[in-house]
Parts: C-alpha cells; sequence; structure tokens
C-alpha cells in the first residue's frame, strides 16, 4: 500500500513538472532539434534543393536538419506576437500557408483572390492581408481579407479600394490600411463585422500615406508625399481619439516610405526629390537617401543622416542601437565578387548611439532583416543572398560556422524571420 502510494505520488509530481507546473519550453526540443531557430523563406527549386522553407541554428548559423514545404514559391514572413504561427506568402499561388512552429509543419493554407505583399498576424487565430486587386461585387477592387489561420478559409473581405499595406495595433481590435495614390488612410474595426455596425472610416488630409505606427492613443502617419506621386514628405497624427478619427499635425521630412518607432523617437527612411546629394559620402552614386529622426513627442526633426537610395521598404534595430535600413532599386556600384574598387548596394547601417552610416559592400535589393535581443548579429537578406552582421563592428560576421558572413543556401532567398525569443 505504501509502495502503491509512493509511486501515485511520484507519477502526480511527473505530470505535474511535464504539463501543470510551468513546462520549460528549454525542454522541448523541436523535430529540427534547435531551441534557437530561424526560417529563411528560398523561392527557386533546383535538382539539389527544393523550393522551401529552411532552418536555421541561430545560436551559431550553421543549416539545420530538415525543412519546412511551404508551396513553389514562398517569400514573404510574418509571425504572431507570441511567434506559436508563422504564415507565408506563396507567389506562384497567392496562397498563405499556416505554419506551426512548434512542430515545424505547414498546417494548411489560405486562398487569397489576389497578390498581396502586406500580413498582419495579431493573434495566433487571425490574421489580414491587404489585396489591391481583391474583386468585389458594384466596388472599386481591392480589400482587406481576413483570414481563420485554424480552419484556412477567409472569413470576410473588407471593402478597401486599392489596398496595399495593413498595420495593427497591439491585440487586433484596431487596423490602418493604406491604399495605392491616396490621401487617406482607412481605419478598420474588425472586431465589428459580426454586430452590423460600420467597419470602416475613411481619413481624408493626409499625403500619399504608406504606413504607420499606434502608440499613446494615436497613430504617426507616413507620409510618402513626392516618392509616391503627392508632395510633402511628412509623418502626421491621426487622431484616434476623436470620433470620427482625424488628420492632426504634420512635421515634413525628407522623405518616408518605412520608419522606426524606439520609445518617442520615430527613425524615417526616404529619398528626396530635392535633397538627395551624397554629401559626406565618397561613392560613385550620384543620388542618396535620408535617414530623419523625428521626436514624436514634440514633432520636430532632431537629426538626419545620408544613407542608400532606392525605395526604402525594410528597417530593423539591431542588439546595440544599430539601425538596419533596406531598399530595393538603388544605385549599385561595382560587383561583389571583384574585391577591387568601391561595392555599394541597398543596405544601410546607422549607429543610433553616435549618428555614423555604414554603407557594407555587398550588392542587391534588400527583402528582409532580423535582429535579435541577446546576440549581437543581424540577418540580412541582400541581392538573394542570406548575411550575418556583426553589429558591434557593422560588418560581416566572421567565425568557424560560416564563410565570410554567408549562410550558403542553394537558390534565392527572399525573408528572415526568428520564431524563439532570443
Amino acid at each position: 500500500m505504501k509502495k502503491s502510494v509512493f509511486w501515485s505520488v511520484m507519477l502526480a509530481v511527473a505530470g505535474c513538472v511535464l504539463v501543470a507546473c510551468g513546462y520549460s519550453s528549454k525542454t522541448y526540443k523541436p523535430p529540427s532539434g534547435l531551441l534557437q531557430r530561424v526560417l529563411a523563406s528560398q523561392s527557386v527549386s533546383s535538382p539539389t534543393a527544393a523550393a522551401g522553407l529552411f532552418i536555421i541554428n541561430g545560436s551559431n548559423d550553421t543549416i539545420g536538419r530538415g525543412g519546412i514545404s511551404a508551396g513553389s514559391s514562398p517569400g514573404l514572413m510574418v509571425t504572431d506576437p507570441q511567434r506559436s504561427v508563422l504564415l507565408t506568402f506563396d507567389s506562384s499561388t497567392n496562397r498563405v500557408g499556416v505554419v506551426n512552429t512548434q512542430r515545424e509543419s505547414l498546417t494548411g493554407n489560405v486562398q487569397l483572390p489576389g497578390p498581396t505583399t502586406s500580413i498582419v498576424v495579431p493573434v495566433s487565430s487571425v490574421g489580414y492581408a491587404a489585396v489591391p486587386t481583391a474583386p468585389l461585387n458594384g466596388v472599386p477592387i481591392g480589400g482587406l481579407v481576413a483570414m481563420n489561420l485554424t480552419s484556412g478559409a477567409t472569413t470576410a473581405t473588407i471593402t478597401v479600394p486599392n489596398a496595399r499595406t495593413v498595420v495593427s495595433d497591439s491585440n487586433g481590435a484596431q487596423l490602418l490600411v493604406f491604399s495605392n495614390d491616396s490621401d487617406s488612410v482607412t481605419v478598420v474595426s474588425p472586431l465589428l463585422l459580426n454586430l452590423g455596425g460600420p467597419v470602416t472610416t475613411t481619413v481624408p488630409g493626409f499625403d500619399r500615406p504608406v504606413g504607420g505606427f499606434f502608440s499613446g492613443g494615436n497613430a504617426y502617419i507616413l507620409n510618402c508625399g513626392p516618392e509616391c506621386g503627392g508632395k510633402q514628405a511628412s509623418v502626421q497624427i491621426l487622431n484616434l481619439g476623436t470620433t470620427p478619427p482625424t488628420a492632426g499635425p504634420a512635421v515634413a521630412v525628407d522623405g518616408a516610405t518605412i520608419g522606426f518607432l524606439s520609445g518617442s523617437t520615430l527613425y524615417v527612411a526616404g529619398v528626396s526629390p530635392t535633397n538627395n546629394l551624397c554629401t559626406g559620402e565618397t561613392t560613385t552614386a550620384l543620388t542618396c537617401g535620408r535617414l530623419n529622426i523625428v521626436d514624436i513627442g514634440s514633432m520636430t526633426v532632431t537629426s538626419s543622416a545620408v544613407i542608400t537610395d532606392g525605395y526604402h521598404d525594410h528597417i530593423d534595430m539591431g542588439l546595440g542601437g544599430q539601425l538596419f535600413i533596406g531598399s530595393y532599386g538603388c544605385t549599385n556600384v561595382g560587383n561583389v565578387n571583384n574585391v577591387q574598387g568601391e561595392v555599394r548596394g541597398c543596405l544601410s547601417i546607422y549607429d543610433t548611439t553616435n549618428g555614423n552610416v555604414t554603407i557594407p559592400p555587398d550588392n542587391g535589393d534588400v527583402t528582409g532583416l532580423q535582429g535579435f535581443s541577446s546576440r549581437y548579429v543581424e540577418y540580412v537578406v541582400e541581392g538573394g543572398r542570406l548575411r550575418v552582421y556583426d553589429t558591434t563592428k557593422d560588418s560581416l560576421l566572421l567565425n568557424s560556422f560560416i564563410s565570410n558572413g554567408t549562410i550558403i543556401i542553394t537558390g534565392v532567398i527572399t525573408d528572415v524571420k526568428a520564431i524563439d525569443f532570443f
């Protein structure tokens, strides 16, 4: 009897350890066997490698065993805040693949009515995609497609003509949708979909807005201005506390196609039609972009820096205060395979601690960035290659696991995302 009680207690303790008493993610190993994982989307099949998602060891940058099938042309990837779900867009079929990151497997697909370049996942069960060509009866094309990630179905297409970009608040209660060639921002309240009330509010008074950030009850909108056929690039307040929301004050900047908000500091990148000389840089490039630093509390520009040109659409802060800024269609100089002379591409690194800018010697469009909170590296996809930068030196990482800061993967890499918190 005593022996039976003993083993019952021991089994109960074991069950508590494994299930009810704080199961530690560090004791669980997914199929790859890695605890710090990064996924890279590779979109070209060859005799030696199939398209899909490569699993990379985030602690030493080596390629892990296995991989995840995600269609024939996976590219754009996004995750939910908990990183339990990752979505990847297959441009050949307009399907969104739903990946369970714990199991490292594709659990379903959601068919979109057209291509997208912008998806958000506020919670693990729901996603939204901006589809500019979504067909709708009796109204102009374009909409925000709501996706049930559990059933793999689209649950609604919310009318937003020419919808291009979607931004979510922290819980998905409010979304901002930005349309091509528009001077308005569409505020979407998806929780009203089943309540019969108005789901969208169109707010005029902007200048070709392309993105925004929620902060302190307001949103701060990036007005693209001349780069998108408008008049003046700026950062402008969207007052969300009024009914209906209204456009507020704006502060002019050189260009505004992408931004990164850190506290009350907003870093804004773009290209000015007039202030575009490469002053202070030794380069054969004839035009350069600008990074403006904006204090959103006072709505003033506090400083600026010269960066590469092109259309800036990627930005990320690495550990140590290194801001990585990427563009496409920039001025490429030299050849990365020829070490003689200047080599220049679409990547800029801005040191937020001293204002210095580094233009690494690499070529090509930047299509993916991923930094970490506990490791001084930044993954950069540039020209279809996956690079690893040492953020303490603003140069390619040199270690015994990878060659010249490059993770060798056959094919063309499009995006990169960490699926573990580190």
